[in-house]
């Protein structure tokens, strides 16, 4: 499709670009109150989703000269990627972090994020999936050290900053090299042009290849490429350690499942597909390994944590190896499941940590020892963190237990030759249980009745109201997340 007859699907992300450069302007004029920008923010967030829930029709093609796929996948994940901002934008309004900064552009960045994220869902062209990388990069490097005055915060920047650079390059070497073996940026002709390719090119292939994923796992988190995860979401501000932990690992599974589909697959999510031989590669099973030890990793390391938010860091690194373990299917019902996994996941994940955050706000810190008696202290916090806890863990009835039980559904499905990973995955979710109860542990354990009970303000109470009631919900109903994730398993191959 052509530049100008794009525009009429595009309206959703340009109207995300004229509220950033709109909030830009206004924040020059606004001395006071900067949190006014969040709310302009909001509205545009708000109104972009309207537009794109009013114009997604179940139309698949492609914008701006087949850069950009128009799909309910796409769709899928602009809606997740929106309802994640919404919450992180309200939620900073109560963080004490950011008391004595100006939040103008700390909206601004989260509102660009968002924008880059839009893009990563929809790239199916090599160009387009860099610069996508890039502008949600480069804004998480700001977020992360927005807190100018704290040295750890300082810290995290830095060493996101290294790390992603590093990732950076390596995705852009291996780019290059798929560039320079196909002809072309497009995930269509390249998937064709792969299949045509001689032997002589198979090493370069599984090099471009390997260096590909090092950048998406970077995104997620995966092991070996995770060092950032832990330093930077313990030294972020903690509305955006929750944003991280949520929202970009979204975009990257979305990217993840798009590229291998369209250009390692020989059909689309809705026909029968095998792996393309021309790679060489046993990718199934070496996806299969980097689940694994991605979970394995970051649960050992998790158990070994006194901070609670760098607990959650390491339990985010463990929960991409369980979405992880769907990859190696290439089926529809494997990504079925990854998408399932992260709706429940956003909800259980972004209210772990607002509760970290509500913690740190009332005592100043984030440490287990900091949660001893919460329980009696503040019995609403304390019932909402065990209820993120449990889902966290994979516990019936919750949200989490959904999650994975569709995620090791599809792995069993697959076939005896994949039973080894479901036993894996069903290992270390107990391994999981471990950390996750003592956090629990300390809130009732320690501690006694208290006299004086202490409760969030009206507007964090109401955002914890609203993940917790899902959490709790969708683990016994969940039907009308399943229709959505089933109505959105379509997106444009080059079958269409």
């Amino acid at each position: 499709m052509s530049n100008l007859q794009s525009i009429a699907f595009y309206w959703p992300e340009l109207i995300l670009v004229a509220t950033i450069l709109t909030a830009i302007i206004y924040d020059l004029f606004t001395r006071d109150d900067s949190h006014r920008v969040g709310i302009w923010v909001l509205i545009g967030l708000i109104l972009a989703q309207t537009i794109a829930y009013l114009t997604g029709n179940g139309t698949i093609t492609t914008l701006f000269m087949d850069t950009l796929a128009f799909d309910p996948f796409a769709s899928f994940f602009k809606t997740l990627v929106t309802i994640a901002t919404v919450f992180v934008i309200l939620v900073s309004r109560e963080n004490d972090e950011l008391k004595g900064y100006r939040t103008g552009e700390y909206y601004i960045l989260i509102a660009i994020m968002a924008f880059g994220m839009y893009l990563m869902v929809s790239s199916i062209d090599l160009i387009m999936v860099y610069l996508s990388i890039e502008v949600v990069s480069i804004s998480s490097f700001i977020l992360a050290g927005y807190l100018k005055n704290s040295l750890r915060s300082n810290e995290s920047s830095l060493k996101y900053v290294i790390y992603g650079a590093f990732s950076s390059g390596l995705m852009l070497f291996g780019l290059s090299i798929i560039f320079g073996l196909t002809g072309s940026t497009k995930f269509s002709e390249i998937q064709t042009a792969i299949g045509q390719l001689s032997g002589a090119a198979d090493l370069a292939l599984m090099l471009a290849s390997a260096l590909i994923l090092a950048g998406f796992g970077y995104k997620i988190s995966a092991v070996p490429f995770h060092f950032w995860t832990p330093d930077v979401y313990e030294g972020a501000p903690t509305p955006i350690t929750a944003y991280l932990s949520v929202a970009p690992k979204a975009a990257g599974f979305a990217l993840l499942i798009r590229f291998f589909h369209n250009v390692f697959s020989d059909g689309g999510l809705l026909v029968p597909a095998q792996w393309l031989s021309a790679t060489e590669l046993p990718w199934p099973q070496l996806i299969a390994v980097l689940a694994v030890i991605t979970m394995t990793l970051g649960n050992l390391v998790a158990i070994q944590q006194s901070s609670v938010k760098r607990m959650l860091a390491y339990s985010s690194i463990a929960h991409a190896g369980y979405m992880l373990m769907a990859v190696p299917m290439l089926s529809k019902e494997g990504v079925y499941s990854i998408l399932l996994y992260l709706v429940m996941y956003m909800f259980m994940n972004l209210g772990a940590f607002f509760v970290v955050m509500t913690v740190r706000n009332r005592i100043g810190g984030e440490q287990l020892d900091d949660f001893r008696g919460l329980g009696w202290k503040m019995p609403f916090v304390g019932v909402v963190m065990t209820v993120f806890m449990l889902s966290l863990t994979g516990i019936p009835p919750t949200a989490g237990f959904i999650g994975k039980f569709y995620v090791f559904a599809a792995v069993i499905k697959a076939g005896s030759s994949f039973y080894w990973l479901v036993f894996a995955g069903a290992i270390n979710s107990v391994l999981s249980l471990y950390y996750y109860m003592r956090v629990v542990k300390s809130m009732y354990f320690s501690g006694k009745s208290q006299e004086i009970l202490t409760y969030p303000g009206k507007l964090l109470t109401l955002l914890l109201i609203c993940l917790v009631v899902p959490t709790i919900v969708f683990g016994i109903y969940w039907a009308p997340v399943a229709d959505w994730v089933r109505n959105s398993l379509m997106f444009f191959t080059q079958i269409h």
